[in-house]
């Protein structure tokens, strides 16, 4: 029976080099000079650190221009509020999605099931699988998604025939 997968998963790899690249930046330039400005990626957070809030707005800006440059759609980062650290120093944490939440996977399922399509959704996981007779149905699931689950970068894989 045909079927793909629902996901939603970053390129961890171009994530990384985006990082690194803002942080070459952020190294050669002259309104960084001095300060304590950085970024540094562990696992999938991100980590911001500034003299201020919009230093570390600077910071984002920057580094959504480099995940952009490098084809990474920047609805996968969950921003989290600026923390005061010690002194004068101020940091950000910015999550990197990897899997669609309950809601969201939820939310895909009954999307399908509302459009009285002949195909199923099943969540496994953090992925959703959807299952048809028809490719054309199939298809049809998937450019429904795409319009109707705007907010999330949502991809599709393991499409079998």
């Amino acid at each position: 029976m045909p079927s793909f997968d629902t996901i939603c998963e970053a390129n961890l790899v171009e994530v990384k080099n985006a990082v690194e690249n803002t942080a070459k930046e952020i190294a050669t330039r002259f309104d960084f000079k001095g300060t304590p400005a950085a970024v540094e990626i562990k696992d999938k957070d991100i980590t911001l650190i500034g003299n201020a809030d919009f230093q570390l707005a600077q910071i984002e800006e920057i580094l959504r221009n480099k995940l952009t440059k490098r084809s990474v759609d920047v609805r996968f980062l969950d921003i989290g509020d600026a923390q005061k650290m010690g002194g004068d120093k101020v940091k950000q944490v910015i999550k990197v999605r990897n899997g669609i939440e309950t809601e969201a996977s939820k939310k895909i399922q009954r999307l399908i099931k509302d459009s009285k399509l002949k195909v199923q959704a099943a969540i496994q996981g953090d992925a959703v699988r959807v299952t048809g007779a028809k490719r054309d149905d199939l298809q049809a699931a998937m450019a429904l998604i795409k319009k109707e689950i705007a907010d999330l970068p949502l991809s599709f894989n393991n499409f079998r025939d």
